[in-house]
């Protein structure tokens, strides 16, 4: 399960950790009597590998992008009750 900090305190999330690209890349497997071929394995450990790099490299830049225009809606809310007038005062 993956750990945030938060507060100096571990918790988990709910979601299993994520697999490392450097992990794709290193992982052994038991061999066999009549095995696999270990140069097809490494070809594929490395596609894995770039693949999960080019995910969480986008997944950052996604995480970015959200917490910027998080922060442009709050500065327009801002903005814009700043400019409100209070309603007229009446009965309706």
């Amino acid at each position: 399960m993956a750990q945030v900090y938060r507060g100096g305190q571990p918790y988990g999330t709910g979601l299993p950790a994520r697999l490392t690209a450097h992990e794709a890349r290193t992982r052994t497997f038991d061999l066999r009597r009549r095995g696999v071929d270990p140069d097809q394995v490494r070809e594929f450990q490395a596609l894995v590998a770039d693949e999960l790099t080019d995910l969480h490299r986008r997944i950052r830049q996604l995480g970015e992008e959200n917490e910027r225009l998080k922060r442009a809606l709050r500065d327009w809310q801002t903005m814009h009750a700043r400019e409100c007038r209070p309603p007229n005062e009446g009965p309706w």
